[in-house]
């Protein structure tokens, strides 16, 4: 599937960010599983079926939310501020 401006953001509703869990950082449905474990896990060559086998309460969805929640932060443009 590729992505166009229309995409259903539904798998969003998964990521969570909470300042008592993980110290803020975007989690997985209010686990102590962040975004930043699942994308630098898939980054260093793990597949998304050997992540769920280690983490077995993930369900694909989950990973696929990790995986929109970073992209759509990639595409975000600071701006300075002028003085």
């Amino acid at each position: 599937m590729r992505y166009h401006a229309a995409m259903d953001v539904s798998h969003l509703e998964r990521v969570t960010v909470n300042p008592l869990v993980m110290s803020g950082a975007p989690c997985i449905r209010g686990m102590r599983v962040t975004v930043g474990m699942i994308i630098g896990n898939l980054s260093a060559g793990v597949s998304i079926e050997e992540l769920l086998a280690a983490y077995p309460y993930l369900e694909r969805e989950d990973v696929l939310a990790a995986l929109e929640y970073a992209w759509l932060r990639v595409q975000e443009i600071e701006v300075p501020l002028s003085a």
